[in-house]
This record gives C-alpha cells, structure tokens and sequence, in this order.
C-alpha cells in the first residue's frame, strides 16, 4: 500500500496494490476512485486536497491499527 501527497497538483492518491488499474469513477466531486479487472477498489485519488484538509496537517498523516 502507499500514500502520496502531490503538493504540485493539490491531491492526496492511496494506492491499495499493484493491479492494473482498468478503470476510474468520480464517485463525488474530485474523489476518483480506480478499479482493477475484477471490479475491485485499488486506488482512490482526493483532488483539491488543500481545500479539505489544512496542508499543515499533511506532514501529520498516522496510521491506526486494531
């Protein structure tokens, strides 16, 4: 799995595994979800990042596990 944060384009991209994308969807506006063959979710893309998170809060990002 791996997160990236592109400043430069304002967008947050979860990469879940590396299957071939085979498809996208913008389920809401400006988040992009991507499908591999099997239907399945592999990535999800959070576009106009700055207007829904404070970009001060990017460097913050934790990871939770139970």
């Amino acid at each position: 799995m791996r997160l990236k944060v592109d400043r430069e384009s304002d967008a947050l991209y979860l990469r879940l595994d590396e299957s071939k994308i085979m498809d996208s969807e913008e389920v809401t506006p400006g988040v992009v979800l991507d499908f591999n063959e099997h239907d399945e979710v592999v990535g999800v893309e959070i576009l106009r990042l700055s207007k829904r998170v404070s970009m001060g809060d990017i460097s913050k990002v934790s990871l939770e596990t139970s």
